[in-house]
């Protein structure tokens, strides 16, 4: 049976970087190993290589959530101008209908029966950078209020699908995850029509 035991599953990418380096450190010019096989230079390039990768996936995460973040600032400067541009219309308009919609605006009597949102598109799964934390981007749909997100360990199972969160943007974060369980997670857009219907799958192993 083998003596040895690395653990190698159960850690994290900074943690196998380290103690990769650790192996490599402590096994450099050491006389009880004079030939290691693979050589440590093939070893510590692999190490070089993985850690490379892990810093430009932490950069693309951090530059999806500057850009959500951007995004819904934006959003909400536009609902705030176009508020106050309604309003200085109806201060003018008052409850002349032809003028107000004139103005390319809607009135509430004329305003059409709330329409069910379409389904969310391009649902993704990315690893968070803390243990059981998994992020979740999709599209915006538009006219939706919400989002609803449910997750499952066995999706070929309707009844093993559970709520898990509420997002009020196109992403959102899911922690208190299983460490090294893998997740499905499909997202429903919630508007004032109703809920649409679910989205395609997103999975991911949950660091």
């Amino acid at each position: 049976m083998p003596r040895i035991r690395l653990n190698l599953k159960n850690l994290t990418i900074p943690e196998k970087l380290a103690k990769g380096r650790q192996i490599v450190s402590a096994m450099t010019n050491n006389p009880s190993f004079p030939t290691p096989t693979p050589a440590l230079p093939d070893v510590a390039a692999r190490l070089d290589q993985l850690e490379k990768s892990f810093d430009s996936v932490q950069s693309a995460k951090s530059e999806v959530s500057t850009r959500v973040a951007t995004q819904d600032n934006a959003e909400t400067e536009v609902d705030q101008i176009l508020t106050q541009l309604g309003g200085y219309v109806e201060s003018v308009a008052g409850r002349d209908d032809t003028l107000i919609t004139s103005a390319g605006m809607e009135t509430k009597a004329s305003r059409s029966a709330p329409t069910i949102p379409v389904e969310p598109e391009s649902l993704g799964a990315l690893a968070g950078t803390h243990e059981g934390v998994i992020l979740l981007s999709w599209k915006p749909v538009p006219n939706a209020k919400s989002y609803t997100i449910e997750s499952s360990t066995d999706p070929a199972t309707p009844s093993s699908w559970t709520h898990v969160a509420i997002a009020t943007s196109a992403a959102k974060a899911i922690s208190n995850l299983k460490s090294g369980t893998r997740y499905w997670f499909r997202v429903a857009a919630v508007g004032a029509g109703g809920e649409s219907g679910w989205s395609e799958h997103a999975t991911k192993v949950a660091p």
